[in-house]
């Protein structure tokens, strides 16, 4: 007899799913049972869809490293508009308000899911490397304009952007930080690189 509900769209209430545990309970809770359970439907459904666990956590990753692809096109066609401080913090706050501080985490912990990723292609830390690829084509695309100083080495900046942005971030029991301390960190990062009226 089937159990749970029917799935319009198996594979995104299973990664909606998923993503509730890991921003819930964190990465360690996350089990093909876990997922299943919260999504409302039979285990078999993961496995119908996907080869084993560690595919379906390869999925998951690789489409949310697509919504922070989405959100770099929008970030570069923002460049000359509005305060480049105003908008790293925003950017910031964007990605690392979401589950991508769990993907992380999620990443580190599995060495299953390290290797699928980079057998796909995938270097460096999966979700981290977009999100500093994007602030760096943003940073180049400000200095193209004259908004950011011709000899700041934004391949520098943008990591050390993401690593600061993933430190404030990355505190599961004391909640995410406000935008003032987000816009602070970015504020002393970019320091006599902006060149803003």
């Amino acid at each position: 007899m089937p159990t749970g509900v029917a799935l319009r769209d198996a594979r995104e209430q299973l990664f909606a799913a998923a993503e509730r545990i890991l921003l819930r309970d964190g990465p360690n809770a996350l089990t093909s049972r876990a997922v299943t359970t919260e999504a409302d439907c039979a285990k078999g459904v993961l496995h119908r869809h996907f080869d084993d666990f560690d595919a379906f956590l390869a999925a998951l990753v690789r489409d949310r490293i697509g919504r922070i692809d989405g959100q770099a096109a929008a970030l570069r066609a923002s460049a000359g508009s509005g305060a480049v401080v105003d908008t790293v913090t925003d950017a910031l706050m964007t990605v690392f308000g979401t589950v991508a501080v769990t993907i992380v985490g999620l990443v580190i912990s599995r060495d299953g899911l390290r290797a699928r990723l980079r057998q796909a292609g995938s270097s460096g830390v999966p979700v981290l490397g977009e999100a500093t690829a994007m602030i760096a084509e943003y940073l180049a695309a400000e200095r193209e304009l004259g908004r950011i100083a011709a000899q700041a080495d934004v391949d520098t900046l943008a990591p050390t952007l993401i690593g600061a942005g993933h430190l404030l971030f990355a505190d599961r029991e004391g909640g995410p930080p406000t935008a003032a301390a987000v816009h602070k960190v970015v504020t002393t990062v970019l320091a006599g690189v902006t060149r803003e009226a």
